[in-house]
């Protein structure tokens, strides 16, 4: 890793927006919970400028997980969403390497359905679909 030292990223959730915990220092990234902000591109451009931050501070040999349970997003959140995948898959294309865990209930079939097109979308993320019951 280089010299640049970015702090973890910590964001509590709230009834409208996701937990963000990215931990950067040992290269995963979390976003848990429910996200449909009223201001969905001020919510998301920090995580997604320090997430820039932090990969381009990586070197092309590094892991990173990124693991996402969100049980809804709205469209707002899904267009920042991809915003924040494309980073990581651009990382992915110079060498690092990402592991996306998309977790989703076995009956939310939107919810496994997005994580399909993620997984479409963004080849170059290595993608780990894990239904709950």
């Amino acid at each position: 890793m280089s010299n640049v030292k970015i702090d973890n990223l910590h964001i509590a959730g709230t009834a409208c927006t996701p937990e963000v915990d990215f931990r950067f220092d040992i290269h995963r990234l979390s976003l848990k919970g429910e996200s449909y902000p009223e201001n969905a591109a001020a919510f998301y451009s920090r995580i997604i400028s320090e997430t820039r931050e932090y990969l381009a501070g990586l070197t092309p040999d590094e892991r990173v997980e990124v693991h996402v349970a969100l049980v809804y997003f709205n469209s707002s959140s899904t267009k920042m969403l991809f915003g924040f995948f494309e980073e990581l898959n651009q990382a992915a294309l110079c060498g690092m390497r990402v592991e996306l865990y998309w977790y989703h209930d076995r009956e939310d079939d939107t919810i496994e359905e997005f994580g399909q097109e993620l997984h479409i979308d963004f080849p170059e993320i290595g993608f780990h679909d894990i239904a709950l019951d």
